[in-house]
């Protein structure tokens, strides 16, 4: 091809004369016609690749016509890469230049000439660089197609240039710094030099593997102990202002393009810290919260530009956290995260070239780099061999140190250099940042032509061979780590970009806004959590991935589940136990993601009090509901392990939620139908009341003994007296007490009178069931249905409250009383006497008139103060279940003397007597059951799930489908339609039993 220059006493190699591979054109004809647009303009005269000199230069045509195998050339890269051709016909003298020069030669002059720009403005300076880049980019694209420079030259090029350009920014910055008298340079010539200012490249920059199109990813820091900062400057504030500054220099788009885009977003926790951090909040951050994935990062971080020094010593500050002392196998798992879901399984799923991401998808380059790294992060703390940053020089280390063979040394980095010229020929089309293919014909022909292959079939034949090569060296690394293996697709929550596949698998698993649940899942790894802040929690965490997101994703309600989640772990106090423990128990991960997404309520219980999921591990969860007896024998060999009295208070608190959680679970999750729940809430809260009374007697005897022959008995009022509990009812109670005449006292060392002992009992009793301590509270206490209401002593005498319910009880009062009975006492014997006066004074004649009187006037005085027209608030309004209890109560009252039998607490099991009876007809008997049933099975839901008012907009679709569910309701509309018919008929049948509801509102 002619005789070898001689350039600056060296042998040049024009990049005209040393072509090797020619590509083929995809339009030949439209190649030949931008060919001739560009001979057709004038030439410029050019010295070398600084355009403009007076030097006579060969013109195009010359150059052709001395080496007939540029047209071919030139033909096919205008044809095949419409990025490149707009820069070859922008200005053709500087093709011509290009061509003309040794490639290598030139790439180094563009460097050098970028490193030393002296540009007296901002905008000069912009513009002075973007031009430089422009010509590298043409050089290296050029020089790269036709086979005149290798991968290392072209990669090592751009990252130089990004150097280059990065050192003239930042000295331009910093000298404008100081001429507003807020820095002090050490060297003015050289202010970069001790300023505290660092910069370091991350990923392909660090390791001087840029490509075409990458961004640059920068972490930048700086030193305040060393930073010469001066006059009113602070350099927080300053270095700041300055990144931002940098940042626009290097990638805001002018008329001539931009540098490099640009990402700090490799930072530590970029979404809560500045754009410049600090050395030691760094240094503070990588010691107790960096990552595995941020060490893999770090593996090829650089210092590239700024305080070279600073950098390199703040290099070697974090390198215990990079590389460990010990061969780091236990991080495989964690740091396996970046390609956690890789689709392992050999041969598993087709590969397709039409789309295929060169970067991320399978077989890509990433796996071949994480093949590299993970080793590097096992092995590299014993062996500083292993430290290296670039792929390429990795693989032989690795080989040199028997980590792989020559065979996956030789295949991985021939496969690797491939990937990376086909990701080249991406990006040359139209210089965008993407890895991914073309999805049509004419561009991956594009593609293949610009690769040097003669057809795509072959270039598809090559690509599948090299995918398919790295894939099974890749799954050959892991092959002993079965739970990296998963047919789910990719779970990639590290870095900073998504990845796309993990977009695609999170919306194949349900979820409505994957880019949302992937950001929510990368926060967590960012230490802000109590509990992932310890490197343990994360590492549990990151297994835990895909058999926690396939729960939350086999939820009615998928992101609303994440979101319950990761509201779970913002208030947990800390986490490696309970991954470990969900990890090692998939059935307890599926029931906290349906509670997730579900049950809000439930959700928040457990945050706060994480022991609760303990019992779901015992066997007797899954069988049947607890008795009474059973909740006795738990609870009793719960408070035996106590030692004190305050710990007795405390164990029956843990037992206590415990139960009350399992019980929900067993309704969110369809083990427990909804109109059982409220008997197990009130089976329970029985017996916690009757030991913790037990315990209480005790705790009071200690300083004040007993009363010799004295009885206590509690009486259960409302929602507990009748059963129906919820899990946000307060516990109605009433304290009775009996002492013999001739005692007067207490027998203790502190003696009490009879009245005050017993009132101390009751304060005592009160506080020890509803006073929180360090394990929270166990129910609300309300004894206002005592006959002193609010104003007397909290116990109540039995002979005084049997006289007051005779004599002077109001009707309302009565109507209480039905919903009355003895849950604890002393001796059978006393229950039986109170309820056996309380059966008499129920079932004593009544004038109906009078009776019915004031029945609708409570009716009507609720609704004047409660009144409501929300039919979600089923108590209240008017049809509700306040209508269906007044009216079963008026009907025990009205006919309790003639039919005693019809006496019972709970409303449901009243409504049948009062049908069995007679009392009321078979179809209002269906009709108010019916009622009662939806009423209580909904409230149990809603009272479970949610905390505040049920709005149908705003509530957790898990919440929705669980009142479906307990409707047996098609959709939310027509559950609407039946509750609004249902309450109309309730009211009506009321007022047409009791009488009508009038509401008088008084005149202001």
């Amino acid at each position: 091809m002619g005789q070898e220059p001689i350039q600056d006493g060296k042998i040049s190699h024009p990049l005209y004369l040393t072509l090797k591979v020619l590509p083929r054109a995809i339009e030949p004809d439209k190649g030949e016609m931008f060919l001739a647009d560009a001979l057709s303009k004038p030439v410029a005269a050019s010295g070398n690749h600084d355009v403009g000199g007076s030097e006579e230069i060969h013109c195009l045509a010359d150059l052709i016509a001395e080496q007939p195998d540029l047209e071919a050339f030139l033909i096919g890269v205008l044809s095949n890469a419409p990025y490149l051709r707009d820069l070859c016909l922008m200005r053709p003298e500087r093709l011509c230049a290009i061509l003309k020069d040794d490639p290598v030669q030139r790439i180094a002059g563009l460097l050098k000439d970028a490193r030393e720009i002296r540009s007296e403005t901002e905008a000069a300076l912009m513009r002075d660089l973007r031009l430089l880049k422009q010509d590298l980019a043409l050089t290296l694209g050029l020089a790269d197609i036709g086979g005149a420079v290798d991968l290392d030259q072209v990669t090592g090029g751009l990252a130089g240039f990004a150097d280059a350009a990065l050192s003239a920014s930042i000295r331009f910055c910093l000298t404008d710094l100081a001429n507003k008298g807020k820095f002090a340079p050490i060297d003015p010539d050289d202010p970069e030099k001790q300023s505290g200012f660092i910069v370091l490249a991350m990923g392909k920059h660090g390791a001087m593997e840029l490509n075409y199109s990458s961004d640059i990813d920068l972490i930048i820091l700086y030193d305040p102990d060393m930073t010469p900062i001066t006059g009113n400057g602070e350099a927080p504030m300053e270095f700041v202002r300055m990144t931002r500054r940098l940042v626009k220099i290097m990638q805001d788009r002018t008329e001539d393009g931009y540098i490099f885009r640009t990402d700090l977003r490799l930072r530590p926790d970029p979404g809560a810290t500045p754009l410049a951090m600090s050395v030691p909040a760094a240094l503070t951050y990588y010691e107790s919260l960096g990552q595995n994935w941020e060490r893999a990062a770090l593996i090829k971080a650089r210092p590239c530009a700024g305080d070279i020094a600073a950098g390199n010593a703040f290099l070697a500050e974090i390198a215990p956290f990079v590389w460990r002392k010990y061969l780091d196998f236990g991080a495989i798992a964690d740091v396996q995260s970046i390609k956690r879901q890789i689709h392992m399984h050999k041969g598993h799923g087709k590969i397709a070239v039409a789309g295929h991401n060169v970067k991320l998808g399978r077989g890509g380059i990433r796996e071949v780099e994480f093949f590299v790294q993970t080793q590097q992060l096992i092995a590299g703390g014993r062996n500083p061999a292993l430290r290296g940053r670039r792929t390429l020089d990795m693989l032989d280390g690795l080989l040199e140190t028997s980590w792989i063979k020559d065979e996956a040394r030789d295949e991985l980095r021939e496969a690797y250099v491939f990937l990376r010229n086909v990701e080249h020929r991406i990006q040359m089309l139209n210089d965008e940042q993407t890895q991914l293919l073309p999805k049509d014909q004419e561009g991956l022909t594009r593609i293949a032509f610009l690769m040097g292959f003669d057809s795509y079939e072959a270039f598809e034949e090559a690509f599948l061979g090299m995918l398919r090569c790295v894939q099974s060296h890749y799954a050959d690394l892991f092959e002993d780590e079965p739970e990296l293996s998963s047919d789910l697709g990719n779970l990639v929550f590290t870095g900073d970009d998504h990845d796309p596949e993990t977009l695609e698998t999170l919306a194949g698993l349900g979820f409505q806004k994957p880019a949302d649940a992937a950001n929510t899942i990368k926060a967590w790894h960012f230490g802000r959590y109590a509990a992932t802040r310890s490197t343990k929690a994360r590492e549990r965490l990151t297994e835990l991935h895909p058999v926690l997101i396939t729960a939350l994703a086999g939820t009615d309600n998928a992101d609303a589940a994440l979101r319950g989640f990761d509201s779970f772990l913002a208030k947990l106090p800390a986490g490696v136990q309970l991954f470990a423990l969900l990890k090692s128990n998939p059935e307890l991960l599926n029931l906290l993601a349906t509670v997730m997404g579900s049950a809000p309520r439930m959700a928040e219980t457990v945050s706060r009090r994480v022991h609760v999921l303990d019992t779901v591990l015992d066997p007797a969860f899954f069988g049947a509901m607890p008795s009474a007896a059973e909740f006795i024998v738990g609870l009793d060999r719960t408070l035996a392990l106590s030692r004190f009295y305050e710990e007795a208070l405390d164990r029956a608190r843990i037992f206590t939620q415990e139960q009350y959680f399992l019980i929900g679970l067993r309704l969110v999750s369809d083990t427990l139908s909804a109109d059982k729940v409220g008997h197990a809430l009130a089976r329970l809260a029985e017996v916690v009341v009757d030991r913790i009374l037990t315990r209480v007697e005790d705790h009071v005897a200690e300083s004040h003994g007993v009363v010799q022959g004295g009885q206590v008995a509690v009486l259960a009022m409302g929602k507990l007296g009748g059963r129906e509990m919820t899990a946000a009812s307060d516990l109605d109670m009433i304290l009775l007490y009996e002492a013999p005449e001739e005692v007067t006292q207490s027998d203790g060392a502190r003696p009490l009178a009879i009245t005050q002992y017993y009132t101390r009992l009751t304060q005592r009793l009160v506080t020890a069931l509803s006073a929180p301590t360090a394990e929270g509270s166990l129910y609300e206490v309300d004894f206002r249905l005592r006959p002193s209401g609010n104003a007397g002593p909290l116990a109540t005498n039995l002979n005084g409250f049997l006289s007051y319910q005779e004599k002077s009880a109001w009707t309302w009062e009565h109507m209480a009383l039905t919903r009355a009975r003895v849950i604890t006492a002393t001796s059978e014997g006393f229950a039986e006497k109170i309820e056996g006066h309380l059966r008499s004074t129920l079932a004593k004649p009544r004038d109906r008139t009078k009776l019915s009187n004031d029945v609708r006037s409570m009716r009507a005085r609720i609704d004047k103060e409660k009144g409501t027209k929300d039919i979600w608030d089923l108590k209240q309004i008017p049809g509700g279940l306040v209508d269906i209890e007044f009216l079963a109560q008026f009907l025990q009252l009205a006919h309790a003397h003639d039919n005693p039998e019809i006496l019972v607490q709970g409303t449901d099991q009243a409504l049948q007597n009062l049908r069995n009876a007679g009392v009321l007809n078979s179809g209002d008997a269906d009709q108010l059951l019916h009622a009662l049933r939806l009423y209580h099975r909904l409230t149990q839901v809603l009272r479970m799930a949610l905390d505040g008012k049920f709005v149908p907009t705003e509530a957790p679709r898990g919440v929705r489908d669980l009142l479906l569910h307990a409707a047996g309701s098609p959709d939310l509309t027509r559950l609407e339609l039946e509750l609004a018919e249902i309450q109309t008929g309730v009211r009506a049948k009321f007022e047409e039993i009791v009488g009508k509801v009038e509401v008088v509102v008084e005149a202001k």
